[in-house]
Parts: structure tokens; C-alpha cells; sequence
């Protein structure tokens, strides 16, 4: 496959739609917005959560050998010097003379993206982290830093974890949380802001076995998007060459998703080495080496583990997701738009629907509401047409809705509507709840 979008403007179709149905909003929109700032909305919150709910279920709950915390956002300034971030966490910055933007020296090439100029200032380091100040004082005694990754809440953590989990290697930690990045050039809608959300898990082995588990976490990322519904063709996985490699890693391999403009980075999967711990071992003076007792005539053996990363953006996640699901067809000669969203990952997985404002249909469906809810995430909705109602929750990617007619009222039973086909079949109300969780896989909260 070529390496170009699907099509010139999917991105335009996505934002907009986002927009218009409420997964994303420029943050702040009624002061003017706020560059590279988004809230999430009624339905992209919800997206949001089901993205890093599956990310949990794949990574913690469906293993015994991986653990969870969640570090505080702000740290003390020792972590981030001895991580090497406050000396080296930096991109290379230049000025266009002629309009005065700034960009990253290393993604631009020798002229201006915004007006054409070749004439740019020389490059210089520009640190990514965001400071502040903790305490009423404001002076260099009181700096802080947002954290720029949630990796380093990990590592500072590993003898924390080790001591009241007992976990033997090989194990990981995970967590979800925000990080900030004070970038250049925030870019492509949700893909680069300044403010997002980490989905990390480190996962500590023994120096001789790192090798394969980077291969293993390797794949079982891939499986994971390929599990929820992004087509293999628009996923690669490219190796790091030796002079890309970051200063700690040994091996670095990046799932890319084949974006509108091209393939760019979903997901980086690093093997790390003992670099971090063994950094944070000299700065804090804490031993932070695993034992491995005597047995089976070895020898007792103390080492600092390596850890492998597998680090995934929650929001550019959703964003792909978004972007893969995307899709217009024919409906009874009309054209549709409609998210072919994972059920796990949907918004809504139910949408009920009277079939009119008649007073007993409305309130029949409120009773069918009330039974789904405890299961399911429900959207209701009672304006308009149903057929137009019905392209509504095809556009928001609800997977299946439940329409409540006049015969209800006569017979108790209801017809389920199905997303990607438009199939409908009745069932009795008695049976919906089964029928339901059924059709979605058990899927439910």
C-alpha cells in the first residue's frame, strides 16, 4: 500500500465530524480557542474512556504479570535531571525570518511549511518541559515540572512495587495519565498537543531474555489494534534504525497507522535497558537491583532488571480509531456516513428509540431505557424521523438501537436495528437484555 492518505480530505470529514457531533471541541472555542488545546465531549469523553478501558483490559486486567499505579503529575525536580530530561529533552527550534514561525528544525527541511522562505534562523535546543513553581515563593528553589511522560512514576516506584506485590520477574507496571510536552509544532488535529494522555506499561526481565519479550510486546501491540478493527494494510511496524535509536534504548520499533497524510507513530515499543533504574540508583542512592534467590543449584544473583516499553498515546489512539472507522455507503439510495466503530469502543452501544412523541410509547421506551442501562452505555432519543435518527447513531458509531413501535404496545416486543448491515430483527422485551449482550459479546460495563 502506498504510504498517502485515503483520501485528500478524510481528515476534514473527521474533524468535522467530530465537532459536529460531539467527540472533540477546540478548547476555550468562545475566547477564540487556545492552540493545540481540545476538550473531549458528550461522546468523545465517552470514546475516550472505552479506549483506555480495552488499552486496561489488554494490558492488566487479562494478565497476572502486570500491575498498576497512578503517579502524581508533578515530582521532584531530582527525577526528571536524573532521567536525563532536564539536560537532553529538547527538539531542535528555528525561526523563519520572513513570518516569524517557529518549527522544528528536523521536520521542515531547509524552508518555511507556512510561507515558502528559506531564510531561518540557525537551530537551537529547545526544552519540551513545561515549568512551575510549588509554594507561594517564586524562585529557582521552587521549580517544578508537569511530567512529560509517565514512565519515570514507574521506574521511581519499582522497589515500591517489588516489596508489596511480590511479583517475580518477568512483570510489569501500567498506568494511564496525563503528560505535557511544550511542543514546537502541535500538529494534525488530536496527533501532536501540547497536553495528552499516556497509555505505558513497563515491563521488567532479566538483561538475557530482553530480546524476546521486545519481540513479544511487539506483537501483541499490533494484535491489539488488528483486535479492534483497524485493517492490517493500514499498519506497520517500523524498526528503528541504530542512528534514531534514543540515547537508552537498545531496540525501538514504532507501530505506525497510515494517517490522511501518510504513515506517522501510534504506538513506540523501546527496550530500554537498565538505563532508567540504574539512573535513578545513582542520583537517589536507593538499590534498586532485583534478587533472585538460590535454587535448583544456582547461585543467588543480584542484576538491575531491563524493561521494555510499550507507550501508546490515548488520544491519538482514539484519533486512529476514528479515522479507520470512517466510512459512506448507500442506504435505500441515500448516502450514509457511518462509524464502523468497534462495539468496545463506541460511544453508545444502544440507542433506544420510540418510534413517535406518542405519550405511551415514550413512556414504554423510558422502561426499556432503564432495564439496558445498568449493562449498557444508552444513548435515548425521541426528535425527528427515525430513519433520520437512525443515520444519527450510524454516524456516531452505535452498534445497534432498539425502536420501540406501536405493536409494542400490543405484543412486547421491539426490533433491534444492527449498525453495519441496517438488518432488523423483533424480540421480545423479555429477551432483549440476552439478545443484547449476545450481539455485543458480553461486552457490558
Amino acid at each position: 500500500m502506498s504510504d498517502k492518505g485515503v483520501s485528500d480530505d478524510l481528515l476534514e470529514k473527521v474533524v468535522n465530524l467530530c465537532k459536529r457531533r460531539g467527540f472533540i471541541f477546540p478548547s476555550a472555542e468562545i475566547y477564540g480557542g487556545f492552540r493545540s488545546a481540545y476538550d473531549y465531549g458528550p461522546l468523545g469523553s465517552l470514546m475516550l474512556r472505552n479506549v483506555k478501558d480495552a488499552w486496561w483490559y489488554f494490558m492488566v486486567q487479562a494478565r497476572d504479570d502486570v500491575v498498576a499505579i497512578d503517579a502524581a503529575i508533578l515530582s521532584n525536580p531530582a527525577v526528571w535531571k536524573a532521567s536525563g530530561h532536564l539536560e537532553s529533552f529538547s527538539d531542535p527550534l528555528v525561526d523563519c525570518k520572513n513570518c516569524h514561525e517557529r518549527w522544528r528544525q528536523d521536520k521542515i527541511g531547509d524552508s518555511c511549511p507556512s510561507c515558502g522562505s528559506s531564510d531561518l534562523t540557525g537551530s537551537r535546543e529547545f526544552n519540551l518541559m513545561f515549568a512551575t513553581h510549588v509554594g507561594p515563593l517564586v524562585d529557582e528553589s521552587t521549580v517544578a515540572y508537569l511530567r512529560p511522560e509517565t514512565a519515570q512514576g514507574m521506574f521511581i516506584n519499582f522497589a515500591n512495587v517489588l516489596a508489596t506485590t511480590r511479583k517475580k520477574l518477568p512483570f510489569g507496571i501500567a498506568q494511564i495519565g496525563k503528560s505535557f510536552r511544550n511542543e514546537i509544532t502541535p500538529q494534525n488535529f488530536v496527533f501532536r498537543t501540547r497536553e495528552f494522555e499516556q497509555m505505558e506499561m513497563e515491563y521488567f526481565v532479566a538483561p538475557d531474555e530482553a530480546d524476546q519479550w521486545f519481540e513479544y510486546w511487539c506483537e501483541q501491540r499490533m494484535s491489539w489494534y488488528t483486535g479492534l478493527g483497524i485493517s492490517e494494510s493500514k499498519l506497520r511496524l517500523r524498526h528503528h534504525d541504530a542512528e534514531e535509536l534514543s540515547h537508552y534504548s537498545a531496540a525501538t520499533a514504532d507501530i505506525e497507522f497510515l494517517f490522511p497524510w501518510g504513515f506517522d507513530e501510534l504506538e513506540g515499543v523501546a527496550n530500554r535497558t537498565d538505563y532508567d533504574l540504574k539512573a535513578h540508583m545513582k542520583a537517589s542512592g536507593v538499590n534498586l537491583e532485583y534478587f533472585v534467590p538460590p535454587g535448583n543449584e544456582a547461585e543467588a544473583r543480584r542484576f538491575v532488571p531491563y524493561v521494555i516499553e510499550p507507550a501508546a498515546g490515548a488520544t491519538r489512539c482514539m484519533m486512529a480509531f476514528l479515522i479507520s472507522a470512517y466510512d459512506e455507503d448507500v442506504v435505500s439510495g441515500e448516502k450514509r456516513v457511518v462509524m464502523r466503530l468497534d462495539k468496545r469502543l463506541a460511544p453508545y452501544a444502544v440507542a433506544v428509540l420510540p418510534l413517535s412523541k406518542n405519550e405511551e410509547l415514550m413512556k414504554l421506551s423510558r422502561k426499556v431505557l432503564h432495564m439496558l442501562q445498568p449493562h449498557f452505555m444508552c444513548d435515548y432519543d425521541e426528535t425527528q424521523s427515525i430513519g433520520k435518527r437512525y443515520r444519527r447513531q450510524d454516524e456516531i458509531g452505535t452498534p445497534f438501537c432498539v425502536t420501540i413501535d406501536f405493536d409494542s404496545l400490543q405484543d412486547n416486543a421491539v426490533t433491534i436495528r444492527e449498525r453495519d448491515t441496517t438488518k432488523q430483527k423483533r424480540v421480545d422485551l423479555a429477551s432483549l437484555l440476552a439478545e443484547l449482550k449476545t450481539e455485543t459479546d458480553g461486552f457490558t460495563v
